[in-house]
């Protein structure tokens, strides 16, 4: 086993071993997994890793997860959503702790990426739950980078309870370049300042740049979210090629 996590670095498609170096709760039903990866090859901002469980008796069994920390970032950080009689996710978000290995190959995708000397801006991003994930890691890495790329992030959750990242959201509003938007869908707090209920033709088009502006925007969440969402940029003029998608499929538990 030590020798596995001292090997030196190998090819992306192959498999690793990470150690589990601290979990951090999120949401009542999400945690971030940080992990020493030896010989991590270093990702970009949007990829994604294969995590694989092994049991005693030989069953195996692997998901795939955003990549949640910058590639400024030594460590790799996982944000798992648990998931209803989900077998991966309960047992990382629960029964998981520090010391603990876990395999994973990557990193992967190349399509749902940002660079923010390579890429540029302005940079609109939309997210709704989990989708938040890769989406964090764009704007920690625009941070890690101190560029000043204008952004805008408009992030649904169902409850405040539920928000991703939320101290951290609260920390990069005072960046005058960035803004964070953000609408509730179920239950609102006495006091809440954000939107209320689903993300529509009018939230959109009250926070979204204009085509002429040519944003690069960039989604994440459920199917039905991602197609609404590119479906309505495009019909205000925003053009195909400057919109790309990430959509989250139900069997990720």
């Amino acid at each position: 086993m030590t020798d596995a996590l001292t090997a030196p670095s190998r090819p992306r498609t192959a498999w690793r071993l990470a150690r589990v170096v601290e979990t951090r709760a999120e949401t009542p039903h999400a945690r971030t997994l940080v992990l020493d990866v030896p010989g991590w090859p270093g990702h970009r901002a949007g990829q994604h890793v294969d995590v694989r469980l092994t049991a005693e008796d030989g069953y195996q069994t692997q998901r795939s997860y955003s990549i949640a920390s910058p590639p400024e970032e030594a460590q790799v950080w996982l944000t798992v959503e648990r998931i209803e009689d989900g077998e991966v996710s309960s047992y990382l978000t629960g029964e998981l702790r520090a010391g603990d290995l876990l395999e994973l190959r990557g990193p992967v995708g190349g399509y749902f990426t940002w660079d923010a000397a390579r890429d540029g801006g302005p940079l609109f991003l939309v997210g709704g739950g989990s989708g938040v994930v890769p989406l964090m890691c764009m704007l920690r890495h625009r941070a890690a980078t101190r560029s000043r790329v204008p952004a805008r992030m408009l992030y649904s959750s169902r409850t405040v309870e539920e928000i991703f990242y939320r101290g951290e959201l609260q920390r990069m509003a005072g960046d005058t370049d960035l803004a964070i938007i953000q609408t509730l869908t179920r239950e609102q707090p006495a006091g809440w300042m954000g939107h209320t209920g689903r993300i529509d033709r009018d939230l959109l088009a009250s926070v979204a740049w204009g085509p002429h502006e040519r944003p690069l925007v960039y989604i994440c969440g459920a199917t039905s979210l991602v197609e609404a969402m590119a479906s309505l940029l495009q019909a205000q003029g925003h053009a195909p090629e400057r919109l790309k998608t990430e959509r989250f499929g139900p069997t990720g538990n």
